[in-house]
């Protein structure tokens, strides 16, 4: 397991692509069962760990995940991510170049629960939720653009819905319309940057992801990734 940041009240790890962030009906262990036991085996803590979940990624996706260590962490984190209070960056791998270098994307989603899909609308529909991301480009090859995402709203599978009404599906997202399906079962979107006002402390927390363990991401990507660091109290914190 990979520990991006950690102090008394919040911890950051890199989630593997095909891990769960919280128990389901697969059985498997969810990483929030992995980080509890990677706490209680560090400090030496007896009986049960305190760990609260604040958000989740989609299984076949990578990158950051911030849980809380303390009941006071969760409760304001919790706020935070409802109120936007967490901007979190995405990097996107898209198998078709999209027509703009760098836009912002307005739909209207409706999650299909039964099929666990969401479909994108040019306007409102019932049971519909808005929903808006803006990217730019950022990197390429010969055969895939790497986009730069940042989500102004939050909804079910929005990234990879909203990317694929666009022309542009995620490499490996077969539900999106994909070509064909990752070797490893993954898709290709990274939670690659996370930002925020510490809950307790009020300094600026921000923690950039390693990338995943594939020659695509490593042939793409731009810079040296996997830093993550607390603003120093001469820097300014984040603004919310």
């Amino acid at each position: 397991m990979k520990v991006l940041y950690e102090d008394n009240h919040v911890i950051i790890v890199y989630k593997e692509a095909g891990e769960i962030v919280q128990a389901d009906k697969s059985g498997d262990e969810p990483l929030s069962e992995t980080v509890k036991r990677w706490i209680k085996e560090k400090y030496q803590k007896p009986g049960n760990v305190f760990l609260g979940v604040v958000h989740r990624l989609d299984r076949p996706v990578a990158g950051l995940v911030v849980f809380a260590r303390t009941s006071k962490a969760l409760t304001r984190l919790n706020s935070m991510f409802r109120n936007g209070e967490v901007h979190k960056t995405y990097w996107a791998i898209v198998q078709t170049a999209p027509y703009r270098d760098e836009d912002t994307l307005t739909d209207w989603l409706v999650r299909n629960e039964r099929q666990n899909k969401s479909y994108a609308y040019n306007r409102e529909m019932p049971t519909s939720k808005k929903s808006i991301l803006h990217y730019r480009v950022i990197g390429g090859t010969d055969r895939y653009t790497l986009l730069e995402v940042n989500l102004l709203t939050g909804r079910h599978h929005q990234i990879r819905c909203q990317l694929s009404n666009m022309g542009c599906p995620i490499r490996g997202d077969l539900k999106y319309g994909a070509r064909r399906s990752n070797p490893d079962g993954s898709i290709s979107l990274l939670s690659h940057r996370v930002e925020f006002v510490h809950p307790v402390s009020k300094l600026g927390i921000s923690v950039e992801s390693p990338l995943p363990d594939d020659p695509l991401w490593q042939a793409i990507a731009p810079g040296e990734q996997g830093t993550g660091r607390p603003q120093s109290d001469s820097e300014e914190p984040c603004t919310p």
